[in-house]
């Protein structure tokens, strides 16, 4: 599902004139490329956006490792996350319409609260590499603009 996804999001960056290249964990030969390492550097000090999915090609990882490591390995600003909310609450919102929404949040605050931001290991993960993270609601228009943006 995340090379679908990654699909459809190059597909719409390159509507938008973006140029977007996508990598995934698994090779799919006529897809997209493979992930490398060096030429995803290469390709983001050239200015094009660089897409990865299939996770990390390894059982027992999420798809929310997974972009904390590659965020660490390239050195990224922030990693993004894309969810059906708009950012971390209190609680599940849809659950609890009582939920807080927070506005910002440390990771030692996450993880105190037990707020499910994110798998655990994922999170500490990007704690321990000082990653900041970025929640947003895909579903709201411009939503995606608005977090890279700033």
């Amino acid at each position: 599902a995340t090379v679908m996804n990654g699909l459809a999001m190059r597909d719409a960056l390159h509507r938008a004139f973006v140029n977007a290249r996508l990598m995934s964990a698994i090779p799919l030969n006529g897809v997209c490329d493979a992930y490398n390492w060096a030429e995803a550097i290469s390709l983001l000090k050239s200015g094009r956006v660089v897409i990865f999915s299939a996770g990390t090609g390894n059982p027992f990882f999420t798809t929310d490792s997974a972009a904390c490591l590659r965020g660490i390995e390239i050195e990224a600003d922030t990693v993004i996350k894309a969810t059906k909310v708009d950012g971390v609450y209190s609680d599940d919102p849809v659950k609890n319409p009582e939920a807080t929404l927070y506005s910002e949040l440390s990771h030692d605050e996450v993880i105190d609260k037990e707020l499910k931001v994110m798998d655990l290991a994922a999170f500490t993960l990007a704690r321990d590499h000082n990653m900041p993270l970025s929640v947003f609601n895909m579903n709201k228009p411009g939503a995606l603009k608005r977090v890279i943006m700033g």
